[in-house]
């Protein structure tokens, strides 16, 4: 339908026929031979089946049918139909043809200016990118999938292919017509991700530890070769929470498999223990399509419960469709190893095309729900498998080569693979082949993963690609210990961010323009990312130059003010500037005005309980002396690793900042809220950066000791244990 005859067509219903005009009640509308399903104001489910056999059965994608939406209006005449969501209006004539651009169509309301116009068929021309399945082989910048942003202001999603499930996997009846998710949104990006979420299920908190720091290595190592590496972690002050046994765990009968290779793992048992004791984790690599062969330590427990003769000395192919098959192969194979100590699993899928049902989303689906036994957060590491499978986290995007030019592409991909959902993605620091190991690369990338979602180092089988720091020489090792200290010392923030993607579908890692989507200059600088609310960062992705090895990224500046981390120069947004850096720094800049929580170095970042709450606050602008969009911040806490918080088992606690030319006050409200482990009582410091000498200082208005730092000028005020159920209010006099 044109413009002109919309228009015309929406004044002739209103005047003529407004008795139709009612409001509806949530579930779906069918007109015709379609159905409509409003998700809610910006996202409409759109189907178109001859026979009006319509799918109610959850998708891959879509796994909650229902809806609760109620606040739109129907309008109905003859063969139209108008569906106004508040945001959308969906116009359809009811001409017996499938969806086409004479009979369907969207407008889109904006805010501010003219209304979107959608027609059926249109296809995004200024997508803003997504994500893909993985990286492997690359040498540089390769082309994404769409995701669901657009600079157009909407995005369909075309869910008519994915397979559905309840309990299990099954096709989609033949024939069975159009099954659209319409996405309009304009420039509110984030009201179109909730959408998303919306439609396909929330955003899981991963476990905990798995947002801290690994060692991983294709290689021969033993159980005492990794008490050994472990060991070097502590002597070199690196953080370490997750260590990885990769292909040479099992024995060598196949490409996968269950069973210990014996000569390097003799006792599997004490040395798991071993690694618990050490408050670690453990995770084994897993190649599921290569079956389940004769000389897996418990083929017969496994043909037996499968139905099959041992004797018979099989191999049995991976089958994703077959749930017995399935359900056999986690307990026969997967549990004996989870019973003695491994935590998750590697999903190394290769692909196969043996059943029509070995397909990676599907796999990480029931990877990630035999991983929520006993009350466990589901939790399995594989690659990226479609929309619907940021229900999966973490993904990592295999393995790539080792050059500049897939660092500065993992940068950009990173941030924009939060349009398609995947807002958990951890790359092979330092990538994962090449013929020469590049230490400043390898730092460099390093820093790039202490801002990431898990500071993960890893690579192949090759002698000279050890990724251990101290294999690099002084330089390189200083230069990581660095940012992985940066790493612990920032997890309360990173952590309490990445709660905010699970509460409120934004992504952890976010281009600039999901904030400041009016601004042209926020699309125009891939190469830097929103990490949280408050810190941006923009990764060095180059050689540098001289004995410092400094390099340069150019960096453009969100309104507000920002401190470079690194040396406190401030910058005055909205700015562009060009930030040198030399092995040791990178751009990383904190909005000014706004309270960041931190913790004091920690060798287990993603156990440890913060018994000191570190809290740094930067001035505000000062032409803006408060901004109440920022000046506070939420702690977020709970056990890390349980489904406890979809119960309401975690604690906030709203930190504020305040400020004038007399005073800067930091407000610590009373911790709401428990769960298992939580400490009663912890000690703060508070830092107040980029000051000169202060007069002095009070907490809950009595003089307290008053520290300052005169190299960084910062003042820091101490306060001794305390409950966490007190408010605590520390005031700066300048």
């Amino acid at each position: 339908m044109g413009l002109i005859h919309k228009v015309f067509f929406g004044v002739f219903v209103v005047i003529f026929y407004s008795s139709v005009l009612k409001a509806s009640s949530s579930g779906p509308i069918t007109f015709g031979h379609a159905r409509f399903t409003v998700i809610d104001p910006f996202c409409v489910r759109m189907e178109y089946q001859p026979e009006n056999k319509f799918i109610d059965d959850p998708s891959l994608f879509a796994i909650e049918r229902k809806t609760d939406f109620q606040n739109f209006t129907t309008q109905q005449w003859q063969d139209h139909i108008i569906i106004d969501t508040g945001k959308l209006e969906v116009t359809f004539i009811n001409d017996g043809k499938i969806f086409n651009n004479k009979n369907l169509s969207v407008s889109i309301r904006q805010e501010h200016g003219q209304p979107i116009l959608w027609y059926a068929g249109e296809k995004n021309k200024n997508n803003l990118g997504g994500t893909r399945d993985g990286l492997d082989g690359i040498d540089g910048p390769v082309q994404l999938d769409d995701g669901i942003l657009a600079r157009d202001g909407w995005f369909v999603l075309d869910d008519q292919k994915n397979i559905l499930k309840d309990n299990w996997i099954a096709n989609r009846p033949k024939d069975h017509g159009i099954d659209w998710f319409f996405f309009g949104y304009g420039t509110d990006f984030k009201s179109a991700l909730k959408s998303y979420t919306k439609a396909s299920g929330e955003v899981p908190m991963p476990r905990k530890y798995v947002l801290g720091s690994w060692y991983s290595r294709w290689w021969p190592y033993s159980s005492d070769d990794y008490k050994k590496i472990v060991g070097e972690f502590h002597d070199h002050d690196f953080p370490l929470d997750n260590v990885v046994m990769d292909m040479d765990w099992h024995k060598k009968n196949a490409w996968g498999g269950y069973s210990w290779n014996r000569s390097l793992f003799p006792n599997p048992d004490e040395y798991l223990k071993w690694i618990h004791d050490q408050h670690l984790h453990a995770t084994l690599n897993d190649h599921p399509n290569s079956g389940v062969g004769p000389f897996e330590d418990n083929y017969s427990q496994f043909m037996s419960d499968f139905g099959r003769m041992a004797s018979s000395g099989e191999t049995i192919p991976y089958n994703g469709g077959d749930q017995k098959y399935i359900s056999t192969l986690f307990k026969d194979m997967h549990g004996p190893l989870e019973k003695i100590g491994i935590d998750f699993w590697w999903v190394d899928w290769e692909g196969d095309n043996l059943f029509e049902f070995n397909r990676l989303d599907w796999i990480n689906e029931t990877y990630w729900r035999h991983s929520q036994h006993d009350n466990l957060r589901g939790q399995q590491f594989s690659r990226w498998g479609g929309f619907g499978d940021h229900r999966h986290p973490i993904h990592f995007s295999g393995d790539t080569n080792i050059a500049w030019p897939v660092l500065q592409f993992e940068v950009p991909f990173s941030s924009t693979s939060g349009n398609s959902g995947a807002f958990f993605w951890t790359h092979d620091m330092g990538g994962f082949t090449a013929l020469f190991r590049n230490g400043e690369l390898l730092a460099r990338w390093v820093q790039f993963g202490a801002f990431s979602a898990a500071l993960r180092l890893h690579s192949t089988n090759k002698w000279n690609l050890d990724k251990r720091p101290w294999a690099y020489g002084s330089d390189i090792e200083n230069s990581m210990r660095i940012s992985y200290q940066l790493r612990s010392e920032f997890f309360p923030y990173t952590y309490s961010s990445v709660w905010q993607s699970h509460a409120h579908s934004i992504p952890f890692i976010r281009p600039l323009y999901i904030e400041e989507p009016e601004i042209e200059e926020s699309y125009k600088n891939p190469q830097e990312y929103l990490y949280g609310d408050n810190i941006l960062v923009a990764p060095i992705v180059t050689p540098g130059k001289g004995s410092s090895k400094t390099a340069f990224q150019t960096v453009y500046f969100p309104s507000g003010n920002w401190f470079n981390w690194f040396t406190g120069e401030e910058i005055q947004g909205p700015a562009k500037k060009t930030v040198f850096a030399d092995l040791n720094s990178f751009p990383l800049f904190i909005r000014g005005g706004t309270p960041v929580v931190l913790q004091p170095y920690t060798e287990r970042m993603g156990t440890d309980p913060i018994s000191t709450l570190i809290v740094r606050t930067y001035p505000h602008s000062t032409s803006l002396k408060t901004n109440p969009e920022f000046d506070h911040f939420t702690l977020h806490e709970d056990d890390g690793i349980t489904e406890d918080y979809k119960k309401g088992l975690y604690s906030s606690t709203e930190i504020k900042m305040e400020e004038n030319d007399k005073w800067t006050v930091v407000t610590l409200q009373p911790t709401i809220g428990s769960f298992a482990g939580q400490l009663d009582e912890r000690g703060y410091i508070i830092e107040f950066a980029h000051t000169i000498k202060a007069v002095g200082a009070f907490v809950d208005g009595k003089v307290a000791p008053l520290e300052f730092d005169a190299l960084h000028g910062i003042n820091k005020v101490s306060v001794p244990k305390r409950s966490i159920r007190i408010q605590t209010t520390v005031q700066l006099q300048k």
